[in-house]
């Protein structure tokens, strides 16, 4: 008698039978005292939506009718009141008979300028650069018989009878530079003396 096909229930389910599902078990270590599961260390965070990025105010649109307010560079303020003088002593050339008065009187504006243009770390090049430019904007403006000896001649005698524009213009140039390095100076004791310690 055969008893191969009546076998007991200590031997497993039979082949012939599907065998059910297995549930996972949760793991012992990720369980607290009281039984409850506990976020592992490894498991991610849940994700948090992004803080909004606070964007800058955009920078006001520059009123019509306000001056430009450029900062050159010592070199800058150099070739900025040489080249202007220059055009202004052919331009008093071309229309005033190579005036040197109205040479003189369109010099200060450019030394105000050059003053409040070139940048605070290099203030002290405005009274320097502004009696070169003087004198290079005479080249068209100086009378003189004809060549080079001519020419220079023309100069000294035009740097001779309009020093009074000439150290005029530098003095105001030399003034502007004063009170702006004065006023950056106190700025800078403000701003040192708010900051903590």
């Amino acid at each position: 008698m055969e008893q191969y096909r009546t076998r007991s229930a200590q031997y497993g389910p039979r082949r012939d039978r599907p065998r059910p599902a297995r549930q996972p078990v949760p793991s012992q270590a990720g369980r607290g005292a009281g039984g409850e599961a506990v976020r592992s260390a490894r498991a991610p965070a849940p994700r948090r939506r992004p803080a909004p990025v606070r964007r800058p105010a955009p920078t006001p649109a520059p009123v019509a009718g306000r001056l430009p307010n450029p900062r050159l560079t010592g070199l800058g303020s150099g070739l900025f009141c040489a080249v202007v003088m220059f055009l202004l002593g052919a331009l008093c050339s071309a229309l005033f008979g190579a005036s040197l008065t109205a040479y003189g009187v369109l010099f200060l504006p450019v030394c105000v300028l050059t003053a409040l243009w070139v940048r605070g770390g290099d203030l002290m090049t405005a009274p320097v650069v502004v009696p070169i430019a003087f004198a290079v904007g005479l080249l068209p403006v100086a009378d003189g018989e004809g060549g080079a000896g001519g020419t220079l001649m023309g100069m000294v005698a035009a740097l001779a009878t309009q020093a009074g524009w000439l150290y005029g213009g530098t003095l105001i140039a030399g003034l502007i530079v004063i009170v702006r390095r004065i006023r950056l100076v106190h700025r800078r004791r403000t701003a040192g003396a708010r900051s903590p310690v």
